[in-house]
């Protein structure tokens, strides 16, 4: 019984992190890489250039893009808290992690009909992936501390992390094999190639999805969602602000995410186009980067789970934002393609390590005897919607007055530090008992 009990455990731990698997190909095909470049290719024309008319108002394409993102990461800020709430109240994690999962991976299919005449489809289609996506990983997130003890926090989150590098890069080589010789897959060109990448895309999403949707629990509490929870949404979000406010550890430490995710979210969002403004890289080479990233982060999401259970959740952390402020110091002075790739191989072991660590982290601080999981999360996810909102633009403003990106990279190692300043603050209550434990039974 009980083996058989462990057996169906693993099972469902397992489903759960294959969702990083499926959703995380959007993250690095739609946001990162092929759709930017995409989008910036069939936007462009001989007469107006990199302008192009919105709903009748000219704009410059890549600043509508970065509009359009900011603004689906605005929308999810305000709704997520109304959502979790209802799908605590509701027990209904997974019903609505399933509609948000179909909203973006439809909305990726969708991409495959945007060829830059249907300008405004196109972003839409482009806002509504990216609200699936963020949506969903609201409720993705809050079944961690259901389906793990707090032993189990640090690897099981580890593991998601790692499944999405490594599925998300095998779609993504074949996505460029598909682009770079389009004849073998019997395709016109490189647009129509990247065309079938946004459709396959939403595919492997929507397919993969299928194995946490099918062995996650569903509505364990049993709850009837009335009219009246719609109110009950903000109603628990401003407890849970209160938790939050009047407890110091989990206070700090989302004081000390903001900061450094500012840092993180912006290089993760910015990296290819430092590449391409301050060293002129080709666009191959900055896939290959964007690759180097993706794969080292594998190995740092397990190295720093390995960390963190020798010297515990906060050292691993302090260890990897102090790695942080030296890169952003290291990006001012690099000047080739050897020492970009170099640096990214650095920020590929620190990129995964420190999202699988901070949610890992903030599981461990969530009461025991709170139901309300969804509710805490979304205060972690809209912490990190506004971070990705203020570093970017941020970078963007640095760069705008001095005219560098470099200084704009000086800029970030300042978020790093503050954050750094705020996890020294940090104290993790449940992790100091345990080691005291630990000792004494040595």
């Amino acid at each position: 019984m009980i083996l058989k009990s462990l057996r169906s455990k693993n099972k469902v731990q397992n489903a759960w992190a294959m969702y990083d698997w499926a959703n995380s190909v959007y993250s690095l095909v739609i946001t990162s890489t092929i759709f930017p470049v995409y989008f910036n290719n069939v936007t462009q024309s001989d007469e107006w250039g990199d302008v192009v008319s919105f709903f009748g108002f000219p704009i410059i394409n890549t600043v509508l893009y970065s509009y359009s993102i900011s603004f689906s990461f605005l929308v999810i800020v305000f709704i997520s808290p109304l959502l979790s709430g209802i799908a605590d109240y509701g027990g209904k994690k997974l019903s609505f992690m399933k509609f948000f999962a179909y909203i973006g991976a439809l909305s990726c299919i969708g991409l495959f009909f945007f060829d830059g005449s249907n300008l405004e489809y196109g972003i839409i289609c482009a806002m509504l992936a990216s609200i699936g996506f963020a949506g969903s990983i609201v409720f993705y997130n809050a079944f961690l501390p259901e389906i793990a003890t707090e032993s189990e926090f640090d690897f099981l989150s580890a593991k998601g992390f790692a499944l999405g590098y490594l599925g998300s890069v095998i779609l993504l080589v074949l996505n460029l094999v598909m682009i770079q010789m389009p004849e073998i897959f019997g395709l016109e060109d490189g647009g129509q190639a990247a065309r079938w990448s946004f459709l396959i895309t939403g595919l492997w999403w929507a397919g993969f999805a299928q194995i946490p949707f099918r062995y996650l629990p569903d509505n364990s509490q049993k709850n009837k969602i009335k009219r009246a929870v719609l109110l009950n949404g903000y109603h628990q979000i401003r407890l849970i602000f209160q938790v939050v406010k009047n407890t110091k550890v989990m206070s700090r430490f989302l004081a000390a995410f903001l900061f450094y995710s500012m840092g993180v979210q912006t290089v993760l969002y910015l990296a290819a186009s430092f590449g391409d403004k301050e060293l002129e890289l080709a666009g191959d080479k900055l896939i290959l980067t964007i690759l180097i990233i993706q794969l080292v982060a594998i190995f740092g999401s397990y190295l720093f789970a390995f960390i963190s259970k020798r010297y515990g959740n906060k050292s691993s952390l302090i260890i990897m934002v102090f790695v942080w402020i030296l890169i952003c110091g290291a990006a001012y002075y690099v000047e080739n393609e050897f020492q970009f790739y170099g640096l990214a191989f650095i920020v590929g072991m620190v990129m995964g390590g420190i999202q699988s660590l901070s949610r890992a982290t903030y599981s461990k601080l969530i009461p025991d005897n709170t139901s309300n999981n969804a509710s805490f999360f979304s205060f972690y996810d809209v912490t990190e919607k506004i971070a990705i909102v203020l570093g970017t633009f941020s970078y963007g403003l640095i760069e705008q007055i001095s005219g560098s990106m470099r200084n704009s990279a000086l800029v970030l190692g300042i978020f790093f530090i503050v954050g750094l300043g705020f996890l020294f603050l940090v104290r993790i209550p449940k992790q100091e008992l345990d080691k005291i434990v630990e000792i004494k039974n040595a």
